[in-house]
């Protein structure tokens, strides 16, 4: 992570659920992208293969698997999906609205996740997240992400390169384990699930910098300082809820281990993805509170900068007033008044008045109020 200015980052719309960098195009113009899995190796499926043809594949043999990813899923393409896998209206109405937190649901024989990967944007000290669903049934698994941003049809956020490289051309190392992929789509899920919660590191490393960053700035006394801490403190609440909600999705994965058969590799695996996922928590909880905590010392340093400025501003009132007061007295138009006439009334006057103010400096300067 590369050092940042300490300056807070300029103003920007806030959206919890979905949020693009400025300049970037609503939608990608990019196909369908399905291949097959023949006892752990990833094929390329005919470019002519509907999604019905990828389940026919599927049903084939046990050893095969289907495997489908839309990277900027279009209404035509979830109602294709859709018709294929008999899917329920509601889920289809999820799939095409979008905009959700972490969850895990149960159709039939599909199950549904939406899970949210995140980066950091180290200009702008945010933290961007992106939506994905992914549905899976017997022998076969699709993933649609929603909001994704891709470059040169490779995708900005680690899950995305992952997983378009792997089904692109089958050469990473994501999903490319054969004795994983021969346990079916939950294999899948739980390397995606890994791969998401792997991305939650580097998210935390840059708000940790930012944070000591923060600390040295409030200290030094910049006055803008505060925005900074309240716009980093938005992004480890977003950033809160994510991870809550993607705990809550792990859980219930967890829960179907019984009930649905699971292999206990396949457990194992799961439990050292919740491992990592309740450590990201935990230390984004830290760092809500520290924010928190840092925001009362900035206001306290504030308070106590503003108690020193109120003694000097009333130290030179007071000094100012002593001859003033003398000044307003002797200016009065009246006749009769002690030395009035007296040859040395004025020297006295401007000696007594500056006596005054030089005795009252000398006490505030003593007291520190200087």
């Amino acid at each position: 992570m590369s050092a940042r200015r300490t300056e807070g980052p300029p103003a920007r719309r806030r959206d919890l659920l979905r949020r693009r960098p400025a300049g970037e195009p609503e939608t990608v113009d990019l196909p369908r992208i399905m291949r097959y899995v023949d006892a752990g190796r990833v094929l390329r499926a005919p470019d002519e293969d509907s999604v019905a043809d990828g389940l026919r594949f599927a049903a084939a043999a046990p050893d095969h698997m289907t495997m489908l990813l839309y990277p900027a899923p279009d209404a035509a393409a979830v109602q294709e999906l859709a018709q294929a896998w008999d899917l329920h209206p509601v889920l289809v109405d999820d799939l095409l609205h979008a905009h959700q937190r972490p969850k895990l649901e149960r159709y039939g024989d599909v199950l549904f996740l939406v899970v949210r990967s995140a980066r950091y944007v180290d200009e702008l000290e945010e933290v961007d997240f992106s939506e994905f669903h992914v549905l899976v049934r017997p022998g076969a698994i699709a993933i649609l992400c929603q909001d994704a941003r891709w470059i040169d049809g490779t995708a900005g956020a680690a899950l995305e390169e992952s997983i378009a490289d792997v089904l692109a051309r089958g050469d990473r190392s994501l999903l490319t384990e054969e004795h994983l992929l021969n346990q079916g789509p939950e294999a899948v899920v739980y390397r995606v699930l890994d791969t998401i919660v792997d991305g939650y590191a580097p998210v935390l490393r840059g708000i940790d910098i930012d944070k000591e960053q923060i600390e040295r700035q409030v200290f030094s006394g910049d006055a803008a300082v505060a925005e900074r801490i309240y716009r980093l403190s938005q992004e480890v609440i977003d950033t809160q809820h994510v991870t809550s909600s993607m705990i809550s999705v792990v859980r219930s994965l967890s829960e179907g281990f019984g009930k649905y058969d699971v292999p206990q590799e396949l457990q194992t695996f799961l439990q050292d993805v919740s491992d990592h996922l309740a450590r990201a928590h935990a230390q984004v909880s830290e760092y809500r509170d520290a924010l928190a905590q840092i925001l009362d010392v900035n206001a306290t340093l504030v308070a106590q900068r503003q108690n020193e400025d109120m003694k000097k501003i009333s130290g030179w009132a007071a000094i100012l007033f002593a001859p003033t007061l003398v000044a307003a007295i002797y200016g009065m138009n009246f006749d009769v008044m002690p030395e009035l006439h007296w040859t040395l009334g004025y020297p006295s006057a401007v000696v007594a008045m500056v006596g005054f103010a030089g005795a009252l400096y000398w006490i505030f300067k003593r007291r520190k109020w200087m």
